[in-house]
Parts: structure tokens; C-alpha cells; sequence
């Protein structure tokens, strides 16, 4: 039977592992010591078996073929990783080798370009970088979509534009919920992005990464109605829950971000719950 096909699969579609030493990771405050530190598999084996949690997806957090190349390794060497989303040079056609190399192996499920850390809000709609969004597709490659508030006109812009592309949507998109009590307008404008998402393109979205938009002295109902929106319009089976391990440390434990996410699903039926905790991630990237 295919991972796919287990109904009772738990899966965590979003956590990182990185080793600073490599000198890649430009956007890790270097005095921050919950970040700046070594994470690797040994560090989350506990959590993931405490919970049931059968498997991992593990995300690059660093802008550079040799961060693919590193968590690919370590795929193969883990059992519990059952892909890796690793990054390419959107701006180097020549990398189109790179993609068509990681393609070939079987652990290897797609691209994320670090939109957020780009200073061009439009740089997803140049021209020149249309060969690797084509080569996403025709290689049947994942693309893990990065991004801000901001940027929610211009990636349903990019995807319309792209349809036949696999696209899952990070982090319900950062909603910048530490802003949300200041201003009624910042949910709205999130909220009605989110729903042209859902409505207009075929993507999935990760329930994922909201405790570090919340800012300090967060509660979980700070939380409620960015994660009852997103489920409201994309749908259990299309939501899939991610830790964003260790980034998620920052703000709160993989066992407290993990109990936080089973609060705010446990209304639904089981079904959906199947769904968003592995269900929709193993159809997403097709784990096997």
C-alpha cells in the first residue's frame, strides 16, 4: 500500500534542518541562539514519535544548490523524510541542469525561491524567469510558494498564469497577526487574498508558521481566525499542517505548536482532520 493511500498517515509537510557553519543562510540573526545552531534529524526523531507522526517534508532555508543537495542527503539517510523541497537560481537558466538532476531522485518533490527575502515585489512575474516555472511543470515538480500579504495579487497573477502548475501556499501566506488587533484592515486584505486563492487556483495552503507572525504574548485565540479562514476557504483536503521546525521555536515548542494545531481542528469531523494532518500533504507530494 502507498503512503498515499494510508488513511491513517501523519505527516509533517513543513520542517527544516540547516548547519550554519555552511555560511549560506543570510537571513539567520546571528546572535539569535534558537536559530543559529545546528538542526538535524537526531534533534526531531523525539518529537515526531511522541505524537505518531510517521513522516516529514523537509523545506530548504537557504538560497543555494548546495542546501538541496545537503537535505537530499540526509533524505537518504532518514527514514522519516519522506521529501525534500530544495531550491534553484531562478535568475540562472543554467540551473534548469541542477532541477532536471534533483528531478531524477526520488526524494526530491519540488522548488521554493525565498520570495519573502526578495526585494522586487514583482519579481515572480519577470520574464526571464519564466523557464524554470515551465520547467517546474514539465519536470511534474511541486512549487512551495513563499510570500507576504503583499505578495498575494501578484502570486494569484502568477499562478493563474501557470494553472497546471502544483502549488501549496507557505504559511497561510504570513498573515502579520501581531498587526491584527491594531487594524481590522490588515485581516481583511489577508482574508480576501486568501479566498481569490482558494476560489481561483487549484493550490493547496500549509497551516503552518502563524506563531512567528503572532508576535510575543500571543494566545491561541489570536490564532483562531486566520486558521478558521483558511480552512473555511481552501477546505480540509486542501490544507495540510506543517511544524516549520525549529522557526517555530522561537515562539513555541514542537509539542506546544502541535497540541496548539490539534485545538483549532478539533471540531471537525475526523475526516478533515485525517486530511489536514497527513492526508492532503501525502496527495500534494505524492509520498511514497
Amino acid at each position: 500500500m502507498s503512503v498515499a493511500m494510508k488513511s491513517n498517515l501523519k505527516i509533517d509537510a513543513h520542517q527544516h534542518f540547516w548547519q550554519p557553519l555552511r555560511g549560506d543562510y543570510a537571513w539567520m540573526p546571528q546572535d539569535n541562539l534558537i536559530l543559529n545552531r545546528a538542526y538535524r534529524p537526531s534533534d526531531l526523531k523525539p518529537s515526531l514519535e511522541r505524537h505518531g507522526i510517521d513522516g516529514t517534508v523537509v523545506v530548504q532555508a537557504a538560497a543555494s544548490v548546495g542546501e538541496t543537495e545537503y537535505l537530499l542527503g540526509l533524505a537518504d539517510a532518514t527514514h522519516y523524510i519522506k521529501g525534500v523541497v530544495g531550491w534553484i537560481d531562478f535568475e540562472n537558466p543554467s540551473d534548469l541542469a541542477h532541477l532536471e538532476q534533483f528531478a531524477a531522485l526520488p526524494k526530491f518533490l519540488g522548488v521554493r525561491p525565498m520570495i519573502q527575502d526578495i526585494t522586487d515585489v514583482n519579481w515572480m512575474l519577470r520574464e526571464d524567469i519564466d523557464w524554470a516555472f515551465r520547467a517546474i511543470i514539465d519536470l511534474d515538480l511541486t512549487f512551495d510558494a513563499l510570500g507576504f500579504p503583499k505578495h498575494l495579487h501578484n502570486f494569484l497573477t502568477l499562478i493563474t498564469r501557470y494553472p497546471e502548475m502544483r502549488v501549496v501556499y507557505d504559511h497561510c501566506m504570513k498573515p502579520q497577526i501581531r498587526d491584527y488587533s491594531a487594524s481590522k484592515d490588515t485581516f481583511s486584505h489577508w482574508a480576501v487574498g486568501m479566498s481569490q486563492l482558494a476560489d481561483e487556483t487549484r493550490g493547496c495552503c500549509k497551516f503552518s508558521g502563524i506563531v512567528t507572525e503572532a508576535g510575543d504574548g500571543w494566545t491561541i485565540d489570536d490564532l483562531r481566525p486566520f486558521v478558521e479562514h483558511v480552512l473555511g476557504a481552501f477546505g480540509a483536503d486542501r490544507v495540510m499542517w506543517g511544524s516549520d521546525w525549529p522557526v517555530c521555536r522561537t515562539q513555541a515548542e514542537y509539542d506546544e505548536w502541535y497540541d496548539i494545531a490539534q485545538d483549532l481542528t478539533q471540531g471537525l469531523p475526523k475526516a478533515d482532520r485525517t486530511e489536514i494532518f497527513g492526508g492532503t500533504a501525502a496527495r500534494f507530494y505524492r509520498l511514497s
